[in-house]
């Protein structure tokens, strides 16, 4: 796998050396980025203030604590393109800068995760960075990215502006958060393209185990209106967290020859120009290689299977009143009945939103009802005790420039 990884790095150095530069490409820098706040209430009042859980596993993705104002996130990114090139840097900072970047960082919220082959305080300034990639054009249709870059798995993302809800899926929580690697990507026409790449597994600034994951992704286009992504994600070894727990003792050493495997996909539709039609659906699963029986009966008792897997389904819908208003509705199933991802459980939930945009399109009010059901005792009440439901009531404050 290195050497055949190390030839195509060296076969793609030699494409770039060898295509032609233009010197009269100035280009042009652009700086955009947005900070939100919110502000939210639980009905069933949780002791602990917040909406992770009984267990305090992951109830909720960013938007975790209640009665209170809290802060999201501050964005401050900048982008440099070229007729040949493209530049980014995304810098964020806040708690859920911290939560969406938790690979580059060491402390209570990832404490399980070990150290930086390169020293404790390359994790300082390292925390803030969500992107820091390049992309070079060799061609109209061919083209390399190169660096720390946001997932292509799922339908959301963590920049509050570009998702329609504020409160984010299971399919997001539970899912990948961004890579490091060297990704390319070829249209075949309008329609059609392909991203393959390699990258350091998932959510993780150092490549703990060597073993390197595979990424794909093809895009359709139907209609002008209509998009499909086909994505995927494998790779052998590729949970930080895992491999931790083996390392530690608190599993056998069979249960970390594993491979994992995640397959997403996303479509959209703009039925009008003020109705629209989404759809996110996504299926994981590891595979255990144990090496005896009592390795694969422990890994058994442990997740349920040797084979585990998770994934859901989430429905979106929107409707335009006027520049100004809005009111969408999600529906999602998501299911880790195995707990091999942050939920634990199965899950149902509805989130119905409604956005006011103010300020030429700078502003955006965000109120929101969410409604979640799980299989177990899951969430949280007064006493501190599990419940199966949990209903919140909030509002997010978003400014982006």
């Amino acid at each position: 796998m290195n050497k055949l990884l190390l030839t195509l790095l060296l076969a793609a150095t030699s494409l770039l050396a060898c295509a032609q530069t233009d010197s009269t490409d100035a280009g042009k820098l652009s700086i955009s980025g947005y900070l939100d706040s919110y502000y939210l209430t639980a009905f069933n009042r949780p002791k602990s203030g917040n909406l992770l859980g009984v267990d305090q596993l992951a109830g909720r993705a960013f938007d975790r604590l209640t009665d209170q104002f809290a802060l999201g996130l501050v964005q401050v990114k900048a982008g440099f393109s070229s007729r040949k090139t493209d530049m980014v840097v995304d810098l964020t900072f806040g708690p859920n800068a911290e939560l969406g970047n938790f690979g580059n960082t060491a402390g209570v919220l990832n404490g399980y995760r070990p150290q930086s082959p390169y020293g404790a305080a390359l994790y300082g300034t390292s925390a803030a960075i969500k992107q820091a990639y390049f992309t070079y054009r060799a061609t109209p249709k061919l083209s390399f990215t190169v660096g720390q870059f946001g997932t292509h798995i799922g339908y959301e993302v963590i920049d509050a502006p570009l998702n329609y809800h504020y409160s984010l899926s299971n399919l997001f929580n539970n899912g990948p958060f961004y890579h490091v690697g060297l990704k390319t990507a070829y249209a075949f026409n309008d329609r059609t393209s392909l991203m393959l790449g390699v990258v350091n597994n998932w959510d993780n600034l150092t490549d703990d185990n060597k073993q390197k994951s595979l990424v794909g992704q093809l895009t359709l286009k139907p209609l002008p209106t209509w998009t499909v992504y086909l994505n995927w994600i494998g790779g052998s070894g590729d949970d930080t967290y895992l491999n931790s727990l083996v390392s530690s003792g608190a599993l056998p050493n069979g249960c970390g020859n594993y491979t994992r495997q995640l397959y997403d996909l996303t479509t959209n539709y703009q039925v009008t120009p003020r109705f629209y039609l989404g759809l996110n659906a996504a299926y994981g699963r590891y595979s255990f290689n144990t090496d005896s029986d009592a390795e694969t009966e422990f890994c058994t008792g442990k997740y349920g299977s040797t084979t585990p897997d998770w994934g859901g389904v989430a429905l979106y819908t929107n409707y335009a009143f006027c520049d100004v208003v809005g009111l969408g509705l999600r529906y999602e199933y998501f299911e880790d009945q195995h707990a091999v991802r942050y939920l634990q459980t199965r899950n149902q939930s509805v989130t119905l939103t409604a956005p006011v945009t103010l300020g030429a399109g700078k502003l955006l009010l965000k109120p929101e009802l969410r409604y979640d059901l799980a299989a177990s005792a899951y969430y949280e009440n007064a006493l501190g005790q599990g419940v199966r439901s949990q209903t919140t009531l909030g509002v997010a404050f978003i400014y982006k420039y």
